[in-house]
């Protein structure tokens, strides 16, 4: 099983396409990126931790790849926002991805240079690359709240 963080602003919305995705085993949402230990909603909220709202994604390889998972994270937000998705605005929805595979960092630079090179958005991608995946688990009231409420 492997591990990647995609940050693309709220994460409810995020960590319910990633949920339903083929060769996905588990999601869970959560905080990264920051400063604080184990911080609160109401914390990340503030802009004061650092931290991005994320989406913990646990897949397959054998059944999706690195490249497919970034396929639907181009897809669902506005990678060249920066500090922003729609009308969420903030530091903690800004577009980001965390990995300690380097083999899966050379795959998004790749793809990331590819992008920018083929000028798919008219905009340079602001997309922040982390090599970690320091993950804080979200409160559980967070975690599948578009599933479990919609």
């Amino acid at each position: 099983m492997e591990t990647i963080l995609f940050g693309a602003g709220c994460f409810w919305h995020v960590e319910k396409i990633f949920f339903n995705t083929k060769g996905v085993m588990t999601t869970a949402v959560g905080y990264a990126g920051g400063q604080t230990n184990n911080p609160t909603y109401n914390q990340v909220c503030s802009g004061l931790t650092g931290h991005a709202e994320v989406v913990k994604v646990e897949f397959n390889e054998n059944e999706i790849s690195v490249k497919e998972l970034l396929n639907t994270f181009w897809e669902i937000h506005d990678p060249t926002q920066i500090n922003r998705q729609g009308p969420d605005i903030g530091s903690q929805y800004r577009s980001c991805i965390f990995s300690s595979n380097q083999n899966h960092l050379n795959i998004i630079r790749n793809i990331i240079i590819n992008i920018e090179n083929t000028k798919r958005y008219q905009l340079p991608i602001a997309t922040i690359l982390y090599e970690e995946e320091k993950f804080w688990l979200a409160e559980e009231y967070h975690q599948k709240y578009l599933i479990k409420n919609h």
